[in-house]
């Protein structure tokens, strides 16, 4: 079982990158990112559940991040626009077998699976 991040980069403030995260040997209900500042927690992002197409954000992102999944494909992408500088981060794909209640998504501790690091860097 794998997640192979890819995308990040650096940018300027109020422009765009792309995440993709694509997952193999296993199917999961949920798959989202999350993402950890220097210093600072690792804080939930957005995330999708496949049983039942829901997308969930976080008020952060909410507005300038859409999340889209190809379930064909095994493969969850994540659009970032209007970037700002505190959206700089090290950024972390998450997957997780089986659905959770909705209040438990945005914890960490409920994914089984974990993707490498892609940095995004906003510049001011």
């Amino acid at each position: 079982v794998q997640l192979q991040a890819s995308g990040g980069g650096l940018v300027q403030a109020g422009g765009s990158l792309g995440l993709s995260c694509a997952a193999s040997g296993r199917t999961f209900d949920m798959m989202g990112w999350f993402r950890e500042a220097p210093g600072k927690e690792r804080e939930f992002v957005a995330t999708h559940t496949r049983s039942g197409r829901m997308t969930y954000y976080a008020d952060s992102v909410k507005g300038r991040f859409t999340l889209s999944r190809d379930n064909a494909k095994n493969t969850l992408f994540l659009q970032m626009n209007n970037l700002k500088p505190e959206d700089t981060a090290v950024y972390y794909c998450a997957a997780r077998d089986l659905r959770v209640v909705v209040s438990a998504m945005r914890d960490h501790r409920v994914y089984n699976y974990w993707g490498q690091e892609t940095q995004v860097t906003v510049s001011s």
